[in-house]
């Protein structure tokens, strides 16, 4: 089989060939390079009406003299989103016509997934979690009943434009991430924001602190270093939690920021850590390309999943858990994994359990600089011992705390429940521990990693136990409370069969036992589209 695929989401004007056969992709792509600041959408558009044509000809034009029948390729793939809408339209115009002057299916794909699809066809992983770490976008993703599920989601603004945005407070010219890897080679760490929320995480508050330090004076190389260690290692993190959540043993990286050897150094240096695989595709993969839409695009001509003749339906939002997912097994979905007895490794520490005491220690991450590490092993331990002992006062089931050592950054709490919430779901479950959110949320603070790892079930009793604080804090702030529950909804979705029934009585729960407006907030942050 061989596809011609279509690149066109913002400035990457691109075509490729894909041979089935051979397993080999050929790339051509016209990048567009603005003169001053960032992407501006018209300019984009103008390049790709400029140059788009030339490349899908000259690729066409390469299929045609390698091919033995006629037409020379068997469909047309090209990227229907999320982008920028001018550029999608000349894009989808464009693989409309060529595929009806050829006379074969015309595939639409969903960009992103493309991007993490591409690097499980390169690495031959069966079931991953995927990190993509690209200029407008940032998520973690899991494959379960016929959708790549989001784990984890910026909350703001994707992970390059948060780079891009510094830089041109500093009067770099686009793109800005190669520069501030070349800088930070000669950085030291100073102290910037870092802010997870569960698998969440948020980009604006480090932005802004970097840009306050530079118009401090604070040496560049130094805040460019220090931009890498917070930003990367929060993405790491992040798909760590996913790992641990899922119970996966692999993980794909994509994306154009997936290029920064540091980010890549971070991610293989958990994996190993944690005795998972790990997998980046070669560069050309990485940054946007019409190989990885050629490769997605065969995948789903062979499943029969094509566009109606004289369709694009181009979705300039067009979100990767909106796609139904008609190319792989779904006996390949992710999590959830077996629980351990006697010893868990969850993403940032180590579950021992020792008769009736569970011993819980904060191991230092190889990944992360000495200094950020330290403090935050030691915040939230702190947070953890601190919040479990005000959560069982306010009237939530809780183990209780029998030993701390900070310098050890190690916790002893009484053993609670037979297994985690992901193993026994059942309606009553769900509902009991939306009741508990409410709790906490009436108390004044927030669990901050409330997924269905941290919640523990006496399966005899039916009892809801909550664990592991060490992301909480204290807040009244209806949005906080939110995010508590898209946390949970999250989790929901990437461990169950039947997430959106339990998702029904989580939030059925909570409007009985708290504040209404936090579920209208929950759908002010769902609705954001933040990676669009």
């Amino acid at each position: 089989m061989r596809v011609l695929g279509i690149e066109g989401t913002a400035w990457a004007a691109s075509a490729a060939l894909y041979d089935s056969e051979t397993d080999t992709v050929d790339i051509q792509t016209e990048a567009y390079q603005p003169e001053s600041g960032g992407l501006h959408p018209r300019e984009a558009a103008e390049h790709m009406a400029d140059h788009l044509p030339a490349v899908v000809e000259s690729m066409l034009g390469a299929a045609s003299r390698t091919a033995d029948s006629d037409p020379p390729v068997d469909a047309v793939a090209f990227s229907r989103g999320p982008g920028l809408g001018p550029c999608l339209r000349i894009t989808g115009t464009g693989a409309r016509a060529l595929a009806q002057r050829l006379d074969v299916p015309l595939v639409g794909v969903n960009h992103m997934i493309a991007h993490l699809e591409i690097g499980r066809h390169r690495s031959g992983f069966p079931a991953p979690v995927c990190l993509n770490a690209s200029g407008a976008n940032a998520h973690v993703l899991g494959y379960r009943n016929n959708r790549y599920r989001v784990l984890g989601e910026t909350m703001d603004t994707g992970v390059g434009n948060a780079i891009d945005k510094f830089t041109r407070h500093v009067g770099w010219s686009h793109p800005g991430g190669p520069k501030v890897e070349a800088a930070a080679e000669d950085g030291e760490y100073v102290d910037l924001p870092y802010v997870v929320k569960g698998m969440d995480f948020s980009f604006s508050g480090i932005t802004s602190a970097a840009k306050d330090r530079y118009d401090e004076g604070v040496a560049i190389e130094d805040i460019c270093y220090s931009l890498q260690e917070n930003i990367f290692a929060m993405l790491t993190e992040v798909s760590e939690r996913a790992l641990s959540l899922t119970g996966a043993a692999e993980l794909v990286l994509g994306g154009g920021v997936a290029q920064n050897a540091r980010l890549r150094e971070m991610l293989a240096s958990m994996c190993h850590q944690r005795d998972a695989a790990f997998f980046a595709p070669e560069s050309r993969f990485l940054r946007d390309n019409a190989g990885m839409i050629a490769v997605l695009g065969a995948k789903m001509y062979d499943a029969g999943d094509t566009l109606p003749i004289g369709e694009s339906g181009i979705d300039a939002d067009f979100r990767p858990d909106a796609v139904p997912v008609t190319w792989r097994d779904p006996a390949q979905s992710v999590g959830p994994g077996r629980d351990v007895d006697e010893e868990i490794t969850g993403a940032e520490a180590t579950v021992s359990l020792d008769g009736e005491t569970v011993c819980k220690r904060r191991n230092p991450r190889a990944y992360r600089h000495p200094t950020l590490d330290e403090r935050l092993r030691n915040d939230r331990t702190r947070a953890e011992a601190r919040l479990t002992g005000e959560a069982r006062r306010a009237g939530v089931p809780t183990p209780l705390l029998r030993d701390i050592d900070l310098a050890e950054t190690t916790l002893s709490f009484q053993h609670v429940g037979d297994c985690d919430l992901r193993e026994a779901l059942t309606d009553e479950g769900v509902s009991q521990l939306a009741a508990h959110l409410a709790t906490l949320h009436r108390a004044g603070f927030v669990h901050g990693d409330p997924t269905t790892r941290n919640v523990r079930v006496e399966q005899d009793t039916g009892e809801v136990f909550l664990i592991d604080f060490g992301l909480g804090y204290y807040t009244d702030h209806p949005e906080d409370h939110a995010m508590d529950l898209h946390v949970l909804e999250a989790s929901l979705a990437g461990t169950a069969n039947d997430a959106e029934r339990f998702q029904t009585v989580l939030e059925g729960s909570y409007r009985e036992h708290g504040d209404g407006s936090v579920l209208a907030q929950l759908r002010r942050i769902e609705g954001r589209g933040r990676y669009q």
